[in-house]
């Protein structure tokens, strides 16, 4: 099978970054070659030309399903940059307990939330807090990403022991079971107070009510300047006074492009 050529590549970049806002430089050319081979090769394609015409044609959403599935990039685990979970713990849920005691109804999205692990996590502290609190709070969440793949994986809610090395002890015996040999499944009363969906982050969104916390981690990494700064304004109209955005450590805002207010490495709060 042919290598993809410059003209096939820049093609198939415009699209994803048209549609997806995702940034492909000249660099992953050998990246989507080799995320792509496969299907090309299973369907009987000769080279990406006609791929890419064979999947703009179909009218099901299924092949652009799967190319999105082998584009986009999933990687995530338990605990990981930790201290944002410190931080989430001891200074956010206090203040949301306090400012919003009287509805107690926590807004918590967990975007570009992968296989789940973050939004397992984020819904574990969630309910140690209230629970401790002695409060009884409306602690369903939204964990969303482009990807169907990994979203079946976080319905699911199965994880492989050794993914679960991080997680505190205590947790594993209160919010985690025993599947199998091999595997470990998340407590029912976890898993149903997390609603996972499909979401692209060029659509409009479609919220009624503004989220007290945005969790967005490593994903704007993906995108170039402008996308990151407009993506950053809707986060920021999405989310209640007082309410704050995480994102990844390796990410940062353009201080001067945001509304937000800095308030730790990777942490904002809209004021």
């Amino acid at each position: 099978m042919q290598e993809i050529t410059v003209a096939e590549f820049n093609r198939i970049r415009d699209y994803i970054k048209q549609n997806y806002g995702i940034t492909l430089n000249d660099e992953k050319r050998s990246l989507v070659y080799s995320r792509l081979r496969s299907t090309l090769m299973e369907n009987g394609f000769a080279n990406f030309t006609d791929y890419f015409d064979d999947l703009l044609k179909d009218r099901s959403g299924d092949s652009i399903v799967r190319f999105v599935d082998k584009i986009t990039t999933n990687h995530t685990f338990f605990m990981r940059e930790s201290d944002h979970f410190d931080y989430f713990r001891d200074n956010v849920l206090p203040f949301i307990a306090d400012a919003y005691g009287g509805q107690k109804d926590l807004r918590l999205w967990c975007a570009g939330c992968s296989s789940g692990e973050e939004a397992v996590t984020l819904q574990i502290i969630v309910q140690d807090f209230f629970k401790k609190r002695n409060e009884s709070w409306d602690t369903q969440m939204l964990a969303t990403d482009i990807s169907t793949t990994v979203l079946d994986k976080a319905v699911y809610g199965h994880y492989a022991n050794d993914a679960l090395s991080t997680v505190p002890g205590h947790w594993l015996k209160e919010y985690f079971s025993p599947a199998d040999s091999q595997f470990m499944q998340i407590a029912p009363h976890v898993r149903r107070n997390i609603i996972y969906r499909k979401f692209n982050f060029m659509h409009s969104f479609p919220f009624r009510k503004r989220f007290h916390t945005i969790f967005c981690r490593n994903v704007m990494i993906y995108f170039d300047a402008p996308t990151r700064d407009a993506l950053v304004r809707k986060f920021y109209e999405a989310t209640e006074p007082g309410g704050y955005l995480f994102i990844g450590h390796s990410e940062s805002l353009n201080h001067t492009g945001t509304a937000f207010k800095y308030v730790k490495p990777a942490i904002y709060r809209k004021e």
